[in-house]
C-alpha cells in the first residue's frame, strides 16, 4: 500500500474567522460554519440561518475536519506500477498517459468503449452534470453512476404518476405523515424537525417498515409488511380510500387519468388478501385507511429508499403516488407539493448532442431508465466488460464511487474493474476500488469547493465556499476540464478556466447571481413556494395527458404494464431452502454506505460487521451475540459477527446487514441479475438465505 510522507496542508481563504458552506458528508447539504485559526480548521457548527438545517448539524458534519485532515488522504497523483505497486507521478504525466490511453481505446474500439462513473462521495450536483458532458462530447452515451441503486427508482415512480419528484415535500405542514421505508433521524436528519413541528400542531404520523427504527417510537401506528409486500399494503389502502369513498372526487376527475382501471385493479386487495400477502393485520390496515382518510388533503406518503431495492419497486412507489393523488394531496400546502425550477442553465449536452446511435448500456433492457434519466444500467456494465455485451466496454473514469463494495454479486464487480484496458480512479482515500486502478487522482473535499446548492422544495439557491486549497489537489471540474482539452473538445465544451466561471454561467438566464449569492449564505428564493399550479398549467406527466397518470400510456410504449401491477417477492417461493430474508442498504447513524469507516472515533462505535437477528432466530441455530455466522444465498455467502436485537426490533424472518463494510461486503450475496424491469435496481431488501453458525476454531 502506498505511504503517505506529508501530512494535509492547506491554505485556508483566511487566516482567522468563520467561513459559510454548505456540508457535503451526505446529500442533506446542511448550511454549516467553518471557523479557522492561524490557517487551520479548528471547528465546525451548524448555521442558524439556513431553513434545511435551521442551527441543527449531526455528528456526520463536525466529522468533515476528519475527513479533511485524515493522514490517508491521496494528495498526489498514483499509478500502478508492473509489481501492482502505486508510485506518485506528477499531475500532468497523468494526465497526458489517462488521455493518450482514452484515444487509444477511441480508435481501437470505438468511443462507446469509454465511460465514466459519478459517486456520491465527492458530491452530485454539478459534478455529475460534468461528467455527463465529458462522455456525451467525447462521443459515448456510457454514464453510470450511485443512483442504478439509489434514488431513480423513486425517482421514476414518482415521475411516472406526477411527473415531478420533490426532495423536501414539506412535512411540517401536513395533518398526517407516512413514512414508508425511511428512517429519518439517520438518512435525513432535518426531517425530523420537520415531523416534530407537525407533531407538536397536532398531526398524526403513521410509520411503515419491516424493521423498527428510532422515528417509529413515535408514530401513532407502526405497521410492518413481509420484506417486498409494500405493494400490496398500498393497493389494499388505496382500495380502502375507493371503496369509502374517502377520495377526491373532483380531483380525481379533472385531474387524473386511468381511474376506472386503476379502481378496478384494486378490487382484489381487500383486507384479508392484504393480511395475507403481508402479514398486516386487517384492523391495522382499516386503522391505517381511516386516519388517511381524516387527514387528507395535508398529507404526505414519504417513499423511503427501502421501496427502491425490490424486483417491483418502481410500481409499488407508482401506487403510493396514485394514493397522494386520490387523496388530492398533490401540489397543495401539506400535501406534496410540486417544484418550480430557477431556470437555471444544464451542462448537459442532450438537447445539443442527440444520443442517437451512441447505443448505450443497458438501454435496450431499461429503456424508461435511459430515456428518462439518460443513464446506464451498471449491472449490465459488469457484462460488457467481460466481454458479454454488443460492444467491448474497455475504458473508465470514476469519481467518488467504490462499486467493488457497493454494487450486487462483488465477485463478479472485481472481475469486470479487473478486465478494464484502463481503470482511472478519482477519490479521497484508497477504497476497494481504487485499489484495482490503473490510476488513481486526489479528489477534493466539498471545503475545497465552490458550487450551486437547489434546494427545490423550498425554491431556494445557495452557494458554497471554497474553504481551503491543498496543493496538487484540483475539484471535479479541474479534472474534466484538464482531460477534454487533453482530448481535443475542451475548447468547445469546457471553456471556463475554473468552477466559479462554470457558476456565473449556470446563472445567466436567472435573476441571481453569484455576488448576491456570496452575501446571502442562508441562500435567496429564487420563487415563492405556491400550491394549486395544476389549476392553470398541466402536469408535466411523461405521456403528454397533462393529467396525473394512475395508469402510464408512457410505459405502455415499452411493453410495460399501463397500470402499476403487484408482483409477490420471489422469497416467498425459496422459503424450503432459504427461509430468511435478509435486508441491506440500511444507513448507520455515524455511516453513510461505504464512507467514513476510516474516521477512528466512528469506527470505535461501528468496529465490524454485524448482523441483526431476532432472539428467536438465533435460538432455532444455536447462535448466541458476537458468534461469526455465515449468511448463505444462491449467490454467496459471507461471514459476519450475530448481533441479537430485542424481539421488537426485527421481524423473526428478518435479517440486517449493513451493506458499507470492504471487510465483509454484503454483496457477496446480492444478485445483479434479478431487477425491477423499469428502472433496473436490483434485489437488496429481500435476498432469500439461510443463516448458520461457524465452528469455533
Amino acid at each position: 500500500m502506498h505511504k503517505k510522507q506529508f501530512p494535509v496542508r492547506g491554505k485556508a481563504v483566511v487566516e482567522n474567522g468563520t467561513v459559510h458552506t454548505m456540508c457535503r458528508m451526505c446529500d442533506t447539504r446542511c448550511a454549516v460554519k467553518i471557523h479557522i485559526k492561524n490557517g487551520v480548521m479548528v471547528n465546525i457548527t451548524p448555521d442558524d440561518d439556513h431553513p434545511i438545517n435551521e442551527g441543527r448539524m449531526c455528528v456526520r458534519g463536525l466529522a468533515a475536519m476528519d475527513q479533511f485532515y485524515h493522514p490517508d488522504r491521496i494528495l498526489r497523483p498514483l499509478k500502478r506500477q508492473p509489481d501492482g505497486r502505486f508510485a506518485e507521478i506528477s499531475r500532468d504525466q497523468a494526465l497526458d498517459e489517462i488521455a493518450e490511453k482514452i484515444l487509444v481505446i477511441k480508435n481501437r474500439y470505438g468511443p462507446q468503449a469509454m465511460s465514466v462513473w459519478k459517486g456520491e462521495a465527492l458530491g452530485f450536483a454539478q459534478q455529475e452534470e460534468y461528467a455527463r458532458r465529458v462522455i456525451h462530447a467525447f462521443g459515448s452515451g456510457n454514464y453510470f453512476s450511485n443512483d442504478s441503486a439509489c434514488f431513480n427508482s423513486r425517482y421514476l415512480g414518482c415521475l411516472l404518476v406526477n411527473g415531478f419528484w420533490n426532495n423536501y415535500p414539506g412535512m411540517e405542514n401536513a395533518d398526517l405523515i407516512i413514512l414508508w421505508a425511511t428512517n429519518p433521524p439517520v438518512c435525513h436528519l432535518p426531517f425530523m424537525r420537520a415531523i416534530a413541528d407537525a407533531l407538536q400542531k397536532g398531526a398524526k404520523l403513521i410509520v411503515i417498515d419491516p424493521r423498527m427504527n428510532p422515528v417509529a417510537c413515535r408514530a401513532h401506528i407502526f405497521a410492518r409488511p413481509v420484506s417486498g409486500t409494500d405493494g400490496a399494503l398500498a393497493w389494499g389502502l388505496c382500495r380502502y380510500l375507493i371503496k369509502t369513498g374517502h377520495y377526491d372526487h373532483e380531483f380525481v376527475e379533472k385531474y387524473c387519468l386511468g381511474f376506472e382501471r386503476f379502481a378496478a385493479y384494486a378490487e382484489k386487495f381487500t383486507p384479508e388478501f392484504v393480511e395475507r400477502e403481508t402479514g398486516v393485520k386487517k384492523q391495522m390496515l382499516l386503522d391505517i385507511g381511516a386516519m388517511i382518510a381524516a387527514g387528507r388533503p395535508r398529507v404526505i406518503v414519504y417513499p423511503g429508499a427501502g421501496l427502491e431495492h425490490h424486483e417491483n419497486g418502481v410500481n409499488n412507489i407508482r401506487v403510493i403516488a396514485g394514493m397522494e393523488a386520490l387523496l388530492g394531496a398533490v401540489d397543495t400546502r401539506g400535501g406534496w407539493s410540486w417544484p418550480e425550477s430557477m431556470g437555471r442553465r444544464k451542462l448537459t449536452l442532450y438537447d445539443e448532442l442527440p444520443v442517437t446511435g451512441h447505443r448505450p448500456i443497458g438501454s435496450d433492457k431499461f429503456p424508461v431508465l435511459y430515456n428518462i434519466r439518460h443513464e446506464c444500467h451498471t449491472m449490465t456494465a459488469m457484462d460488457y466488460m467481460l466481454g458479454r455485451g454488443e460492444y467491448p466496454l474497455k475504458g473508465m473514469i470514476l469519481t467518488g464511487a467504490n462499486p467493488a463494495v457497493t454494487n450486487p454479486n462483488t465477485r463478479k464487480v472485481a472481475k469486470a474493474l479487473a478486465h478494464l484496458d484502463l481503470l482511472v480512479v478519482n477519490d479521497l482515500f484508497l477504497t476497494k476500488t481504487a485499489e484495482m486502478a490503473h490510476y488513481i487522482l486526489p479528489a477534493a473535499t466539498f471545503l475545497e469547493r465552490s458550487e450551486l446548492h437547489d434546494y427545490s422544495g423550498y425554491q431556494r439557491v445557495g452557494l458554497s465556499r471554497k474553504v481551503f486549497q491543498i496543493p496538487g489537489v484540483k475539484d471535479d471540474y479541474m479534472l474534466w476540464h484538464d482531460l477534454a482539452h487533453r482530448l481535443g473538445f475542451g475548447r468547445k465544451y469546457f471553456p471556463w478556466p475554473d468552477e466559479a466561471a462554470v457558476t456565473r454561467w449556470i446563472l445567466e438566464p436567472t435573476e441571481i447571481t453569484t455576488e448576491e449569492l456570496e452575501k446571502h449564505p442562508e441562500g435567496i428564493v429564487y420563487r415563492p413556494v405556491s400550491y394549486r399550479k395544476y389549476e392553470n398549467a398541466p402536469f408535466p406527466t411523461l405521456s403528454g395527458t397533462g393529467k396525473i397518470e394512475l395508469v402510464s400510456p408512457y410505459l405502455k410504449k415499452f411493453g410495460l404494464p399501463e397500470v402499476p401491477e403487484y408482483v409477490s417477492p420471489s422469497h416467498k417461493a425459496l422459503k424450503d431452502k432459504y427461509p430468511l430474508v435478509l435486508q441491506t442498504g440500511a444507513r448507520k447513524p455515524l455511516l453513510y454506505h461505504s464512507r467514513h469507516q476510516n474516521i477512528p472515533h466512528f469506527r470505535k462505535i461501528f468496529s465490524r460487521a454485524r448482523v441483526e437477528i431476532h432472539p428467536d432466530t438465533a435460538a432455532a441455530s444455536g447462535i448466541r451475540d458476537n458468534d461469526l455466522v455465515r449468511i448463505i444465498s444462491g449467490r454467496g455467502s459471507v461471514v459476519v459477527s450475530a448481533g441479537i436485537v430485542h424481539e421488537n426490533e426485527i421481524l423473526p424472518e428478518v435479517l440486517e446487514l449493513y451493506h458499507g463494510w470492504e471487510t465483509a461486503p454484503v454483496n457477496l450475496v446480492t444478485c445483479d441479475e434479478r431487477c425491477d424491469p423499469i428502472s433496473g435496481f436490483p434485489l437488496l431488501k429481500a435476498v432469500p438465505v439461510r443463516i448458520e453458525k461457524v465452528a469455533s476454531r
